[in-house]
């Protein structure tokens, strides 16, 4: 299968005068012949034994991913909920300890800075603190680093960036509880989707979150670098498929979900995201953004996300053009040839006018012009993953 649009897109990014960073199982991916790529400053694999294998692993059975990459931030201090309100556009005072909510940061123009999960782990009976963990996004963790310290002057609230000291692995899939579970002390049943704990795993401390990036059930678990070596060889003989970033990328793209950087940035902003959901209009007070947001509500926005079927199997890549009657109204966002669905399947903006269920539209590839369909997202959904 041809290289992930993630991928590609990313490989040329990273500055190549920069050593790249490693995680703590760069060797354990070496040693099983991974191809290796430079992604957001880290030197991550690719595939291990093939991209349409492993994507298929990861639906039917269990995969694995490295993506110890990923900024990994611990927040601590009185008032934690109240002082993060005004960052993002959801209502953080709604989540109960043990609880995660995905939202976005957002810029002053509603930009999507990027996108995050913010993990709220309760208050400290005697100290009266409270503390979560926000995973951010690699190619955006110096940048979100910095603008969410600045945003937390002159407040109590210590960020602790675990970034490069933490490893965190994504096992992902319809058999992972049965794998994971001889592994983990606590009930892995208990954990609702976008629950999560404090847990003991092979002996050793973790967090275990029901989350992931794949529309599959699963678990992300942050360990610290020896464990996730062990984690990794011991997941490998119970059978886990290990997966690259080339099936994380046709994993989450049949999902529909959004890639920074390519799907969501700074000139976009959640309504034209189909990210509405996300902003909690009536119980949230002020927050950055909210003003543009607003506007956009009543005046409507001028483009869409969308989900594209392409008629046949031509690729519609990131960068591709979309046309109507010989014009070009938009762009291809992501794109890829869905190994489950055996179509070729895109996200792309659109103007709202073109944007509905069944419209039909032209995307340019290489020159030449192949029809597509408005298609309802996500493209898949998986029947075993657990609800909200």
């Amino acid at each position: 299968m041809a290289k992930s649009t993630e991928v590609k897109q990313t490989e040329t990014e990273h500055n190549q005068t920069q050593p790249l960073y490693r995680t703590p199982l760069y060797d354990v991916a070496v040693a099983l012949n991974a191809r290796m790529v430079p992604f957001a400053g880290w030197e991550m694999p690719v595939q291990y034994s093939g991209i349409t294998k492993e994507h298929e692993a990861v639906r039917s059975q269990a995969g694995m991913f490295d993506i110890s990459h990923m900024g990994k931030f611990i927040l601590i201090g009185e008032n934690l909920i109240d002082t993060l309100q005004p960052l993002v556009p959801s209502d953080l005072s709604r989540l109960k300890p043990n609880q995660a909510q995905y939202t976005v940061l957002l810029s002053e123009q509603g930009g999507i800075l990027d996108d995050i999960i913010f993990y709220y782990q309760g208050e400290d009976a005697d100290t009266g603190t409270q503390r979560g963990v926000m995973i951010v996004n690699a190619a955006t963790c110096s940048r979100d680093k910095a603008w969410i310290s600045a945003q937390l002057e002159p407040t109590d609230i210590t960020l602790e960036d675990l970034s490069k000291y933490q490893a965190l692995i994504a096992v992902q899939g319809p058999q992972t509880t049965e794998k994971l579970q001889p592994l983990v002390t606590e009930n892995l049943d208990s954990i609702p989707f976008f629950g999560h704990l404090n847990a003991t795993l092979l002996g050793h401390p973790a967090f275990i979150a029901r989350t992931g990036y794949t529309g599959e059930d699963g678990f992300e678990i942050m360990v610290a670098p020896e464990v996730a070596v062990q984690l990794w060889q011991t997941l490998l003989e119970a059978g886990v498929t290990p997966c690259g970033l080339g099936a994380r990328d046709t994993l989450r793209l049949e999902a529909a979900m959004a890639l920074y950087g390519q799907d969501l940035d700074t000139s976009i902003t959640p309504l034209e995201a189909g990210l509405s959901w996300l902003i909690h209009w009536d119980s949230k007070g002020d927050f950055i953004g909210r003003s543009i947001l607003e506007s956009q509500k009543t005046e409507g926005v001028s483009r869409r996300l969308v989900g594209l079927e392409m008629q046949g199997r031509h690729i519609a890549r990131h960068g591709y053009p979309v046309k109507i009657n010989g014009e070009i109204i938009g762009e291809i966002t992501s794109g890829t040839l869905s190994p489950t669905l055996g179509k070729a399947i895109a996200l792309a903006y659109v103007p709202t006018d073109f944007a509905r269920v069944g419209q039909s539209l032209d995307v340019e590839i290489r020159g030449k012009t192949y029809s597509a369909e408005v298609v309802k997202r996500p493209f898949y959904r998986s029947t075993s993953r657990p609800q909200k």
